[in-house]
């Protein structure tokens, strides 16, 4: 029955996202966080939306792949938030400080990035981990079978590889 030109599947769409929506909102804006770590980043990463430095180079490299900006100011404000040196985009077998997986790195080769990052003890960050329903599956693989600390804002997944405890943080 179409009373407005739309079916009721297509009206009630929006209610298959109410769940996740609902169990991310107590998270808003870091409450609920009991990370000394992760709230920090909330606060001073991801709740920032301009640089914080006068270093460039790793926003103007994620701007030149087609990352957004926002998310671009996000991760060169972590980049200089934990005092890391040095990066790498889309490249597996790099030992940098922080890796990051653009939207261009096949959803198999992603548990390649994880064993390298793993291997190195450095930061893995996966863009648009719920870009279609396989990088999702395979996003989550990655976060179950993670050994740090893992934190999920949406826009891109990171896994830390190094002294913090086992923890999931879904943003």
């Amino acid at each position: 029955m179409k009373v407005s030109g739309k079916n009721l599947k297509r009206r009630l769409y929006g209610l298959s996202c109410l769940r996740d929506r609902m169990t991310r909102t107590r998270h808003f804006r870091g409450h609920g966080v009991h990370s000394p770590f992760v709230y920090s980043l909330v606060r001073q990463v991801f709740m920032r939306s301009r640089l914080d430095s006068e270093r460039r180079d790793l926003y103007d490299a994620l701007v030149a792949c087609g990352v957004p900006e926002k998310r671009a100011v996000q991760l060169q404000n972590l980049f200089v938030h934990c005092g890391y040196a040095t990066w790498a985009v889309d490249d597996a077998a790099s030992s940098a400080d922080i890796v990051i997986a653009t939207c261009d790195v096949d959803n198999e080769a992603l548990a390649s990035y994880e064993d390298n990052a793993r291997l190195h003890g450095t930061l893995l960050v996966i863009m648009s981990p719920y870009k279609n329903r396989e990088r999702d599956r395979a996003c989550r693989a990655l976060v179950g079978k993670h050994i740090s600390t893992a934190v999920d804002n949406r826009g891109y997944l990171l896994l830390f590889n190094n002294h913090l405890p086992k923890q999931r943080f879904r943003l």
